[in-house]
């Protein structure tokens, strides 16, 4: 999903650290039950081994799609040293486990669904995960939007999508403590300071007009903000040409979703927060839905994109249906996933599939949260508006070589 903002909550063992980190600006063992550290929430991963005949609906699903989604994945884990620690501190596992499970994923005869079912069952080792032994978690979806553009601004494309600026400065926390791995702060120097960025409404009232920052131009300010929700679209010139634009940066301030606001202001009853009743709500009050969107202070930046796509967090192009958003904090770019949910709006339609972990975003926080992507355009986006399904999941890890 490629917000695709990464908020970062800091702990209270990290308010310490945060000085220090800004002083720097200047200058396999299966099963796997994850105890918190005592200044830690109760919100923990959990994983549990189980088998492939556990798995709700297993054999149903076409594993040569998830397959060749999981070979895009391999490519990124395959380029990283063996040694290199790409699991997270709940999920510790190295790009060497990876590389070996890669190799023989290449191998497959992709025309044969036994091979394909048999390579995931003799390869890997499902594992019921868990938040603190709560199994069920939120799932939703999103997708790629298209936008009307324009090269130039006019009277009708006069909202601006912005790329990087180059005073912003992107700290990843994870290469300072492993427990910080999936957060990271952002920012910009002032006086040798990390200070943070503008938010929403500065951006808005011009702090960064005429900077030559403005990639292009669109007609409508809430198809903008969706934009900035989903990560990246598609954005279509009056003469028919297309760009696909995607994900560049953030401001770093905190992601706030502004459907929660509505059922705070009792405009939304909980149940009917969606991504069509809140376009709906912002196209019929635009002044105050200026100042609603507002409220979310964070920011994305995007830069054109070359070739297939959209790209998700791990530098891969997404699937429709195959390409999950995680929280990055517990569970590790690429592996594949067992998703037990149901249909989006039919909360008695089962929906069982092998997902691979390809993106993440600012609103999937927690061990047991997922984000589907599902598609591109209108339709897709009306399939990721309905979509708030309880589910579960199941991480398939590498089996230990000689198991």
């Amino acid at each position: 999903m490629s917000n695709r903002y990464a908020a970062l909550k800091i702990p209270g063992p990290l308010l310490a650290a945060a000085g220090l980190v800004f002083l720097l600006s200047a200058c396999g063992v299966r099963p796997i039950p994850t105890q918190p550290s005592p200044a830690q929430s109760d919100t923990f991963l959990r994983l549990d081994a189980t088998t492939f005949r556990q798995l709700p609906g297993w054999i149903t699903d076409n594993h040569a799609e998830a397959l060749a989604v999981f070979l895009k994945s391999c490519e990124k884990l395959k380029a990283l040293p063996p040694a290199r620690n790409i699991g997270t501190e709940s999920l510790p596992t190295t790009a060497g486990e990876w590389r070996v499970v890669c190799n023989a994923a290449a191998r497959v005869n992709t025309a044969s669904k036994t091979e394909v079912q048999y390579f995931f069952e003799s390869r890997f080792t499902p594992h019921h995960a868990t938040n603190n032994a709560q199994p069920t978690g939120l799932f939703t979806g999103y997708y790629e939007p298209e936008l009307r553009g324009a090269w130039r601004p006019d009277a009708t494309y006069r909202y601006p999508i912005y790329a990087r600026p180059k005073d912003l400065i992107s700290i990843n926390l994870g290469a300072f403590r492993d427990e910080w791995k999936g957060q990271s702060l952002a920012g910009r120097l002032d006086n040798n300071k990390l200070t943070p960025y503008p938010t929403r409404a500065d951006i808005n009232d011009g702090a960064l007009r005429g900077k030559q920052l403005e990639l292009l131009w669109v007609d409508s300010e809430i198809d903008a903000f969706f934009l900035h929700i989903q990560g990246s679209g598609r954005v279509v010139f009056k003469d028919g040409s297309a760009v696909r634009i995607g994900f560049a940066g953030r401001n770093g301030q905190r992601y706030t979703p502004i459907g929660r606001v509505l059922v705070a202001m009792n405009v939304l009853k909980p149940e009917q927060v969606s991504l069509q009743t809140i376009q709906a709500w912002l196209a019929a009050n635009p002044l105050a839905g200026r100042d609603l969107m507002e409220k979310n202070k964070a920011y994305i930046f995007f830069r054109i994109i070359e070739g297939e796509g959209p790209i998700g967090a791990q530098g891969v192009p997404l699937t429709a249906g195959r390409s999950l958003a995680i929280d990055r904090k517990y569970i590790p770019m690429g592996i594949p996933v067992w998703l037990v949910t149901t249909e989006p709006g039919k909360a008695k339609t089962p929906l069982r599939r092998l997902v691979i972990t390809q993106d993440t975003g600012s609103a999937i926080k927690g061990p047991v949260r997922g984000d589907l992507f599902v598609g591109f355009g209108s339709t897709a986006g009306a399939v990721a508006g309905r979509m708030k399904q309880r589910g579960e999941f199941y991480l398939l890890l590498p089996k230990k070589q000689g198991t």
